[in-house]
Protein backbone atom coordinates (compact mmCIF):
# COMPACT_ATOMS: atom_id res chain seq x y z
CA UNK A 1 0.00 0.00 0.00
CA UNK A 2 1.40 3.08 -1.10
CA UNK A 3 2.61 5.57 1.71
CA UNK A 4 2.74 2.58 4.30
CA UNK A 5 5.26 -0.13 5.32
CA UNK A 6 4.51 -3.51 5.27
CA UNK A 7 4.27 -5.53 8.86
CA UNK A 8 6.76 -8.58 7.07
CA UNK A 9 9.81 -6.42 5.89
CA UNK A 10 12.61 -8.47 6.47
CA UNK A 11 15.22 -6.42 9.65
CA UNK A 12 17.82 -4.51 7.68
CA UNK A 13 21.13 -6.58 7.54
CA UNK A 14 24.95 -5.85 7.84
CA UNK A 15 25.98 -5.54 3.90
CA UNK A 16 29.19 -7.71 3.73
CA UNK A 17 30.19 -7.57 0.00
CA UNK A 18 32.12 -4.31 -2.13
CA UNK A 19 31.35 -2.53 -4.58
CA UNK A 20 30.82 -4.96 -7.58
CA UNK A 21 31.26 -4.14 -11.73
CA UNK A 22 27.61 -4.08 -13.26
CA UNK A 23 26.75 -4.18 -16.75
CA UNK A 24 28.91 -2.53 -19.20
CA UNK A 25 27.87 -0.48 -21.90
CA UNK A 26 29.58 1.72 -24.95
CA UNK A 27 28.60 5.39 -25.95
CA UNK A 28 29.37 6.83 -29.04
CA UNK A 29 29.08 10.81 -29.50
CA UNK A 30 28.43 11.97 -33.04
CA UNK A 31 28.67 15.70 -32.88
CA UNK A 32 27.30 17.17 -36.24
CA UNK A 33 23.70 18.14 -36.85
CA UNK A 34 22.05 19.87 -40.24
CA UNK A 35 20.83 22.59 -37.84
CA UNK A 36 21.10 23.27 -34.31
CA UNK A 37 17.40 23.01 -32.69
CA UNK A 38 16.06 25.90 -30.39
CA UNK A 39 15.51 23.81 -27.95
CA UNK A 40 18.37 21.44 -27.70
CA UNK A 41 20.80 21.56 -24.76
CA UNK A 42 23.09 18.70 -26.18
CA UNK A 43 26.62 18.57 -27.31
CA UNK A 44 25.83 19.52 -30.94
CA UNK A 45 27.46 21.48 -33.68
CA UNK A 46 26.24 22.82 -36.85
CA UNK A 47 28.48 20.62 -39.38
CA UNK A 48 29.39 23.08 -42.19
CA UNK A 49 31.21 21.96 -45.69
CA UNK A 50 32.19 18.52 -45.43
CA UNK A 51 32.28 16.94 -42.23
CA UNK A 52 35.94 14.98 -41.34
CA UNK A 53 34.22 11.49 -41.28
CA UNK A 54 37.76 9.47 -41.28
CA UNK A 55 39.33 11.51 -38.68
CA UNK A 56 36.49 11.35 -36.56
CA UNK A 57 36.26 7.85 -36.69
CA UNK A 58 40.12 7.59 -36.40
CA UNK A 59 39.56 9.98 -32.88
CA UNK A 60 36.99 7.54 -31.56
CA UNK A 61 38.63 4.35 -32.03
CA UNK A 62 42.23 6.31 -30.74
CA UNK A 63 39.77 7.44 -27.04
CA UNK A 64 38.98 3.94 -27.18
CA UNK A 65 41.86 2.57 -26.84
CA UNK A 66 42.98 4.75 -24.55
CA UNK A 67 40.18 3.82 -22.21
CA UNK A 68 40.32 0.27 -22.51
CA UNK A 69 42.42 0.09 -19.15
CA UNK A 70 39.54 0.79 -17.81
CA UNK A 71 37.16 -1.88 -18.60
CA UNK A 72 39.96 -4.75 -19.33
CA UNK A 73 38.27 -8.06 -19.56
CA UNK A 74 34.90 -6.89 -19.46
CA UNK A 75 32.08 -7.82 -21.98
CA UNK A 76 30.01 -4.68 -23.66
CA UNK A 77 25.94 -5.56 -23.77
CA UNK A 78 25.03 -2.54 -25.51
CA UNK A 79 25.98 0.45 -27.89
CA UNK A 80 24.40 3.71 -28.55
CA UNK A 81 25.21 6.04 -31.10
CA UNK A 82 23.82 9.58 -29.78
CA UNK A 83 24.29 12.95 -31.10
CA UNK A 84 24.17 15.16 -32.66
CA UNK A 85 22.90 13.47 -35.54
CA UNK A 86 24.32 10.51 -35.95
CA UNK A 87 22.54 9.48 -39.31
CA UNK A 88 24.38 11.97 -40.92
CA UNK A 89 27.47 9.10 -40.66
CA UNK A 90 27.41 6.94 -44.10
CA UNK A 91 26.89 3.66 -43.04
CA UNK A 92 30.48 2.51 -44.20
CA UNK A 93 31.75 4.80 -40.92
CA UNK A 94 29.59 3.44 -38.66
CA UNK A 95 30.71 -0.27 -40.18
CA UNK A 96 34.00 0.75 -39.58
CA UNK A 97 34.13 2.31 -36.02
CA UNK A 98 31.85 -1.25 -35.05
CA UNK A 99 34.72 -3.25 -36.36
CA UNK A 100 37.40 -1.52 -34.74
CA UNK A 101 35.46 -1.15 -31.53
CA UNK A 102 34.77 -5.17 -31.70
CA UNK A 103 38.21 -5.70 -31.93
CA UNK A 104 38.99 -3.90 -29.05
CA UNK A 105 36.05 -5.11 -26.55
CA UNK A 106 34.34 -8.09 -25.96
CA UNK A 107 30.97 -7.88 -27.71
CA UNK A 108 27.76 -10.06 -25.88
CA UNK A 109 26.16 -12.33 -28.43
CA UNK A 110 23.24 -10.45 -29.85
CA UNK A 111 24.13 -6.75 -28.04
CA UNK A 112 21.56 -4.29 -28.36
CA UNK A 113 23.51 -1.50 -30.82
CA UNK A 114 21.28 2.05 -31.59
CA UNK A 115 21.67 4.80 -33.83
CA UNK A 116 19.82 8.11 -33.54
CA UNK A 117 18.58 8.99 -36.58
CA UNK A 118 16.80 12.17 -38.19
CA UNK A 119 13.81 11.40 -40.59
CA UNK A 120 15.26 14.69 -42.45
CA UNK A 121 18.51 12.52 -42.79
CA UNK A 122 17.33 9.66 -44.27
CA UNK A 123 17.77 8.35 -47.81
CA UNK A 124 17.39 4.87 -50.11
CA UNK A 125 19.31 2.47 -49.56
CA UNK A 126 21.12 3.36 -46.47
CA UNK A 127 19.03 1.47 -43.73
CA UNK A 128 19.82 -1.80 -45.43
CA UNK A 129 23.95 -0.70 -45.08
CA UNK A 130 23.33 0.66 -41.41
CA UNK A 131 21.47 -2.82 -40.84
CA UNK A 132 24.73 -4.78 -42.55
CA UNK A 133 27.19 -2.62 -40.27
CA UNK A 134 25.30 -4.75 -36.95
CA UNK A 135 23.00 -1.53 -36.18
CA UNK A 136 19.92 -3.66 -35.00
CA UNK A 137 17.68 -0.55 -33.02
CA UNK A 138 17.09 2.63 -34.72
CA UNK A 139 15.33 5.72 -32.71
CA UNK A 140 13.65 8.34 -34.92
CA UNK A 141 13.99 11.80 -33.37
CA UNK A 142 10.05 12.86 -34.99
CA UNK A 143 9.22 14.93 -31.81
CA UNK A 144 5.82 15.70 -33.75
CA UNK A 145 3.62 14.64 -36.87
CA UNK A 146 2.59 18.44 -36.80
CA UNK A 147 4.12 20.19 -40.12
CA UNK A 148 3.34 23.67 -37.62
CA UNK A 149 5.09 21.77 -34.53
CA UNK A 150 7.55 20.83 -36.51
CA UNK A 151 8.51 24.42 -37.88
CA UNK A 152 7.94 26.49 -34.86
CA UNK A 153 10.48 23.77 -33.27
CA UNK A 154 13.11 24.20 -36.06
CA UNK A 155 12.90 20.78 -37.49
CA UNK A 156 14.17 20.62 -40.60
CA UNK A 157 11.93 17.18 -41.47
CA UNK A 158 7.87 17.26 -41.82
CA UNK A 159 5.71 14.73 -41.21
CA UNK A 160 5.74 13.24 -44.57
CA UNK A 161 9.64 12.44 -44.39
CA UNK A 162 8.73 11.00 -40.76
CA UNK A 163 6.67 8.42 -41.95
CA UNK A 164 8.63 7.89 -45.14
CA UNK A 165 11.55 7.44 -43.05
CA UNK A 166 10.27 4.94 -40.66
CA UNK A 167 8.89 3.04 -43.42
CA UNK A 168 12.59 2.85 -45.15
CA UNK A 169 13.60 1.59 -41.97
CA UNK A 170 11.03 -1.22 -41.40
CA UNK A 171 11.43 -2.30 -45.12
CA UNK A 172 15.15 -2.46 -44.58
CA UNK A 173 14.29 -5.26 -41.77
CA UNK A 174 14.36 -3.05 -38.65
CA UNK A 175 11.92 -4.26 -36.54
CA UNK A 176 12.73 -2.73 -32.95
CA UNK A 177 12.54 1.07 -33.85
CA UNK A 178 11.94 3.81 -31.46
CA UNK A 179 9.86 6.65 -31.96
CA UNK A 180 10.56 10.39 -29.52
CA UNK A 181 7.89 12.53 -29.40
CA UNK A 182 7.22 15.59 -27.71
CA UNK A 183 4.13 16.91 -25.91
CA UNK A 184 2.99 20.42 -24.34
CA UNK A 185 4.82 22.55 -27.26
CA UNK A 186 4.19 25.70 -28.81
CA UNK A 187 0.35 26.32 -29.69
CA UNK A 188 -0.23 22.40 -29.22
CA UNK A 189 -3.64 21.32 -27.91
CA UNK A 190 -4.43 18.11 -26.72
CA UNK A 191 -6.30 16.87 -29.78
CA UNK A 192 -2.74 17.78 -31.64
CA UNK A 193 -1.05 15.73 -28.88
CA UNK A 194 -3.14 12.49 -29.10
CA UNK A 195 -3.32 12.69 -33.45
CA UNK A 196 0.81 12.94 -32.40
CA UNK A 197 0.45 9.33 -31.23
CA UNK A 198 -2.20 7.99 -33.16
CA UNK A 199 -0.27 8.89 -36.37
CA UNK A 200 3.15 7.03 -33.74
CA UNK A 201 0.97 4.26 -33.56
CA UNK A 202 0.03 3.30 -37.38
CA UNK A 203 3.62 2.77 -37.49
CA UNK A 204 4.00 0.46 -34.96
CA UNK A 205 7.15 0.77 -33.29
CA UNK A 206 8.76 -1.27 -30.59
CA UNK A 207 8.86 1.99 -28.13
CA UNK A 208 7.88 5.44 -27.91
CA UNK A 209 9.78 8.13 -25.75
CA UNK A 210 7.09 10.68 -24.92
CA UNK A 211 8.94 13.83 -23.42
CA UNK A 212 7.28 17.36 -21.98
CA UNK A 213 9.38 19.99 -23.80
CA UNK A 214 11.67 21.77 -21.19
CA UNK A 215 13.24 25.30 -21.54
CA UNK A 216 17.03 24.14 -21.17
CA UNK A 217 19.62 26.64 -20.04
CA UNK A 218 21.72 28.14 -22.71
CA UNK A 219 19.16 27.48 -25.31
CA UNK A 220 17.31 29.91 -27.93
CA UNK A 221 13.98 28.92 -26.43
CA UNK A 222 15.42 29.55 -23.02
CA UNK A 223 16.41 32.94 -24.06
CA UNK A 224 13.65 34.14 -26.24
CA UNK A 225 10.80 31.80 -25.15
CA UNK A 226 8.16 30.95 -27.84
CA UNK A 227 4.63 31.75 -27.65
CA UNK A 228 2.05 29.57 -26.47
CA UNK A 229 3.48 26.64 -24.54
CA UNK A 230 0.67 24.98 -22.43
CA UNK A 231 0.86 25.98 -18.69
CA UNK A 232 0.96 23.52 -16.15
CA UNK A 233 -2.40 21.82 -15.96
CA UNK A 234 -2.81 21.86 -19.64
CA UNK A 235 0.44 19.67 -19.46
CA UNK A 236 -0.30 17.40 -16.97
CA UNK A 237 -3.57 17.12 -19.01
CA UNK A 238 -1.44 15.81 -21.84
CA UNK A 239 0.45 14.10 -19.92
CA UNK A 240 -2.23 11.64 -18.42
CA UNK A 241 -4.16 11.55 -21.38
CA UNK A 242 -1.13 10.56 -23.47
CA UNK A 243 -0.53 7.83 -20.83
CA UNK A 244 -3.32 6.46 -21.10
CA UNK A 245 -3.80 6.20 -24.66
CA UNK A 246 0.14 4.60 -24.60
CA UNK A 247 -1.27 1.72 -22.22
CA UNK A 248 -4.30 0.79 -24.25
CA UNK A 249 -2.30 0.58 -27.43
CA UNK A 250 0.27 -1.65 -25.78
CA UNK A 251 3.15 0.41 -24.81
CA UNK A 252 3.63 0.22 -20.93
CA UNK A 253 5.70 2.51 -19.58
CA UNK A 254 8.92 1.75 -17.61
CA UNK A 255 10.30 4.99 -17.01
CA UNK A 256 9.12 8.34 -16.57
CA UNK A 257 8.93 9.05 -20.40
CA UNK A 258 9.75 5.55 -21.54
CA UNK A 259 6.95 2.71 -22.78
CA UNK A 260 7.61 -0.12 -25.13
CA UNK A 261 5.71 -3.44 -25.89
CA UNK A 262 6.58 -6.43 -24.40
CA UNK A 263 10.38 -7.56 -24.05
CA UNK A 264 11.58 -4.12 -25.92
CA UNK A 265 12.42 -1.73 -23.25
CA UNK A 266 15.57 -0.01 -24.70
CA UNK A 267 18.43 -2.30 -22.64
CA UNK A 268 21.16 0.41 -23.37
CA UNK A 269 19.16 3.54 -21.19
CA UNK A 270 17.92 1.03 -18.76
CA UNK A 271 21.83 0.13 -18.12
CA UNK A 272 22.07 3.58 -17.40
CA UNK A 273 18.79 3.41 -15.07
CA UNK A 274 19.87 1.02 -13.17
CA UNK A 275 23.31 2.43 -12.20
CA UNK A 276 24.91 0.49 -14.88
CA UNK A 277 28.64 1.25 -16.25
CA UNK A 278 29.20 2.96 -19.46
CA UNK A 279 32.50 3.65 -21.77
CA UNK A 280 31.49 7.48 -23.73
CA UNK A 281 33.92 8.21 -26.30
CA UNK A 282 33.77 11.13 -28.51
CA UNK A 283 33.13 14.83 -28.21
CA UNK A 284 31.89 15.73 -24.74
CA UNK A 285 30.94 11.98 -23.62
CA UNK A 286 30.50 10.94 -20.56
CA UNK A 287 30.62 7.72 -18.68
CA UNK A 288 30.88 6.27 -15.63
CA UNK A 289 33.02 3.03 -14.81
CA UNK A 290 33.11 0.79 -11.68
CA UNK A 291 36.67 0.39 -10.37
CA UNK A 292 36.86 -2.75 -9.04
CA UNK A 293 40.27 -2.87 -7.88
CA UNK A 294 39.82 0.69 -6.18
CA UNK A 295 36.32 0.59 -4.51
CA UNK A 296 35.32 3.68 -6.61
CA UNK A 297 33.02 4.62 -8.89
CA UNK A 298 34.74 7.16 -11.47
CA UNK A 299 32.68 9.50 -14.31
CA UNK A 300 34.87 10.87 -17.15
CA UNK A 301 33.96 13.08 -19.59
CA UNK A 302 35.76 14.14 -22.76
CA UNK A 303 36.09 17.62 -24.34
CA UNK A 304 33.31 18.93 -25.77
CA UNK A 305 34.56 20.93 -29.01
CA UNK A 306 34.81 18.70 -32.00
CA UNK A 307 37.99 20.50 -32.97
CA UNK A 308 39.66 19.98 -29.88
CA UNK A 309 38.65 16.87 -29.60
CA UNK A 310 40.03 15.79 -32.71
CA UNK A 311 43.81 16.81 -32.33
CA UNK A 312 43.72 15.54 -28.87
CA UNK A 313 41.67 11.95 -29.06
CA UNK A 314 44.06 9.55 -27.78
CA UNK A 315 45.65 11.29 -24.91
CA UNK A 316 45.11 12.53 -21.60
CA UNK A 317 44.57 15.79 -22.87
CA UNK A 318 41.33 14.51 -24.44
CA UNK A 319 39.76 14.19 -20.92
CA UNK A 320 37.41 17.36 -19.84
CA UNK A 321 37.66 15.46 -15.74
CA UNK A 322 37.69 12.94 -14.23
CA UNK A 323 35.49 12.71 -10.84
CA UNK A 324 35.49 9.63 -8.42
CA UNK A 325 32.29 9.63 -6.62
CA UNK A 326 32.62 9.35 -2.80
CA UNK A 327 30.64 6.91 -0.85
CA UNK A 328 28.75 9.79 0.45
CA UNK A 329 27.47 10.36 -2.50
CA UNK A 330 26.25 7.73 -4.49
CA UNK A 331 23.18 7.24 -2.66
CA UNK A 332 21.95 10.50 -4.53
CA UNK A 333 23.61 9.50 -7.49
CA UNK A 334 21.83 5.93 -7.31
CA UNK A 335 18.12 8.08 -6.38
CA UNK A 336 18.94 9.95 -9.44
CA UNK A 337 18.82 7.19 -12.00
CA UNK A 338 16.62 4.34 -10.35
CA UNK A 339 13.51 6.49 -8.94
CA UNK A 340 12.94 6.94 -12.78
CA UNK A 341 11.98 3.59 -13.34
CA UNK A 342 7.98 2.23 -12.55
CA UNK A 343 9.79 -1.21 -11.28
CA UNK A 344 11.92 1.06 -8.56
CA UNK A 345 14.80 -0.99 -7.17
CA UNK A 346 15.91 -3.74 -4.70
CA UNK A 347 18.06 -3.07 -1.60
CA UNK A 348 20.40 -5.50 -2.38
CA UNK A 349 20.92 -3.92 -5.78
CA UNK A 350 21.68 -0.76 -4.07
CA UNK A 351 24.64 -2.47 -1.77
CA UNK A 352 25.77 -4.18 -5.03
CA UNK A 353 25.65 -1.13 -7.14
CA UNK A 354 26.69 1.34 -4.22
CA UNK A 355 28.83 -0.60 -2.26
CA UNK A 356 27.25 0.70 0.70
CA UNK A 357 24.57 -0.91 3.18
CA UNK A 358 21.58 -0.44 3.12
CA UNK A 359 21.55 1.13 6.51
CA UNK A 360 22.58 4.14 5.23
CA UNK A 361 19.51 5.24 3.39
CA UNK A 362 17.46 3.75 6.21
CA UNK A 363 16.15 7.59 7.27
CA UNK A 364 15.72 8.59 3.92
CA UNK A 365 13.74 5.63 2.54
CA UNK A 366 11.40 6.37 5.81
CA UNK A 367 11.03 10.29 4.60
CA UNK A 368 9.80 9.20 1.27
CA UNK A 369 7.42 6.77 2.50
CA UNK A 370 5.68 8.79 5.18
CA UNK A 371 5.16 10.85 2.15
CA UNK A 372 3.52 8.63 -0.02
CA UNK A 373 6.34 9.22 -2.64
CA UNK A 374 7.45 5.01 -1.83
CA UNK A 375 6.04 2.21 -1.38
CA UNK A 376 8.04 -1.24 0.19
CA UNK A 377 7.54 -4.54 -0.51
CA UNK A 378 10.12 -6.95 1.05
CA UNK A 379 13.46 -5.95 -0.71
CA UNK A 380 12.01 -4.39 -3.35
CA UNK A 381 11.43 -0.19 -3.15
CA UNK A 382 9.21 1.16 -6.30
CA UNK A 383 8.07 5.30 -6.64
CA UNK A 384 4.29 5.50 -6.04
CA UNK A 385 2.14 7.01 -8.70
CA UNK A 386 2.16 10.14 -6.39
CA UNK A 387 6.11 9.95 -6.15
CA UNK A 388 6.07 9.72 -10.13
CA UNK A 389 4.59 12.95 -10.20
CA UNK A 390 7.46 14.40 -7.16
CA UNK A 391 10.27 12.89 -8.59
CA UNK A 392 12.40 16.05 -7.92
CA UNK A 393 11.29 16.19 -4.39
CA UNK A 394 11.97 12.52 -3.67
CA UNK A 395 15.69 12.62 -5.28
CA UNK A 396 16.29 15.91 -3.27
CA UNK A 397 16.04 13.31 0.09
CA UNK A 398 18.80 11.79 -0.60
CA UNK A 399 21.74 15.11 -1.49
CA UNK A 400 24.46 14.36 0.87
CA UNK A 401 24.75 16.70 4.01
Amino acid sequence: MAGRTATHEPPIGRFEGALLCPPLSLYVHLPWCVRKCPYCDFNSHEGRGALPFDAYVDALLADLDHDLPLVWGRTVHTVFFGGGTPSLFPPEFIDRFLQGASARLRFAPGAEITLETNPGTAEYGRFELYRSAGVNRLSFGIQSFDDGCLQRLGRIHDSAEAEAAVKLAQDAGFDNVNLDLMYALPQQTLAMAQRDLERAFALQPAHVSHYQLTLEPNTVFAARPPQGIPDDDGSWDMQEHCQALLADAGYAQYEVSAYARPGRQCAHNLNYWRYGDYLGIGAGAHGKITLGAEQTVLRRWKNKHPTAYLAQAGSAAAIGGDDRIEPARRPFEYMLNLLRLVDGFGLGEFEARTGLDRSAITAQLQAAIAQGWLERDGDRVRPTELGRRFTNDVVALFLPE
